[in-house]
């Protein structure tokens, strides 16, 4: 973990099945970012193969999903959680594979983080209801996180664009999952409406998009590319991909970055990691 002279860099990403990942590129890219935490989404596969891959100085929380081959979330880090969590909703919902937080200590500080995998959904199926589902219990939760520790982080593929800047080709995508009105009106609740005066300062449930308070009013920057046509080369891309952060924690960020690959030959995942330095 860092020291007290340096910020805590998290990294967050969907590597869209970890072992293609890494037969792809991922650990030259890891072990080249001098990272503290990792979030990973759509794992894919069993803890021994994280650990078979990490290696020995990663202390690894892996959460599968039900439905083995599929979701899977994950937190590595470099020493250990002091507790982690992976209920999400009522008894009944099955959050397996979507959902995992922990507690790490940082000098006097704790600091809670979350790996998560929201469901694409599928307007009109019983797809697009198991993503509200995991939206409502989500919403939920966030409070409780933010009365746990004023340094709470929320990561992962949200597979939502929350504004329109968020997504390149937004009007081709107003009524698909992903993009739909009553999605992103969980994001107005999370974080403020765009129209409000304190948007992503305070508004709504008073948490903050990290990627959008650095980057500012600008399109993207993108973290997933569909695989389809030239959409990587043209970054024809999404910002689906997020930090969002207690406000205290929130203050603390001193440099945010997504890591675009150089080509399309040499993505190791459909989506680029999302890094930010954290000077607590």
């Amino acid at each position: 973990m860092s020291s007290a002279s340096s910020p805590l860099r998290i990294a967050s990403v969907n590597v869209n099945g970890v072992r293609a990942a890494y037969r792809n590129g991922m650990g030259d890219w890891l072990a080249g970012r001098d990272v503290d935490i990792l979030a990973l989404q759509e794992v894919r596969a069993d803890t021994s193969h994280l650990e078979e891959l990490l290696g020995d100085e990663w202390n690894i929380l892996h959460d599968a999903a039900t439905a083995k081959g599929r979701a899977g979330v994950a937190l590595a880090s470099r020493r250990n959680a002091e507790i982690h969590r992976v209920e999400l909703g009522a008894v009944d919902f099955d959050s397996a594979g979507r959902w995992l937080e922990a507690d790490y200590r940082v000098g006097d500080s704790i600091i809670t983080v979350v790996s998560t995998y929201v469901h694409s959904g599928e307007a009109g199926t019983d797809k697009q209801v198991e993503k509200y589902k995991f939206l409502d219990a989500m919403e939920a939760r966030l409070p409780e996180l933010a009365a746990h520790s004023p340094y709470a982080l929320v990561l992962g593929d949200l597979n939502v664009g929350h504004r329109t800047l968020d997504i390149k080709n937004w009007k081709g995508n107003v009524k698909r999952a992903g993009f739909l009105p009553e999605e992103r009106a969980y994001f107005d609740r999370f974080v403020g409406a765009e129209n409000e005066a304190d948007y992503n300062s305070g508004a709504g449930l008073g948490w903050v998009d990290v990627g959008r308070k650095w980057a500012g009013e600008v399109d993207g920057p993108y973290s997933w590319w569909s695989n389809r046509g030239q959409a990587f080369d043209n970054d024809t891309g999404w910002r689906i991909d997020y930090h969002l952060a207690s406000p205290a924690l929130a203050a603390t960020a001193v440099n945010y970055t997504i890591d675009r690959a150089p080509s399309y030959a040499e993505r190791w995942s459909d989506h680029a990691p999302v890094v930010v330095d954290y000077a607590i």
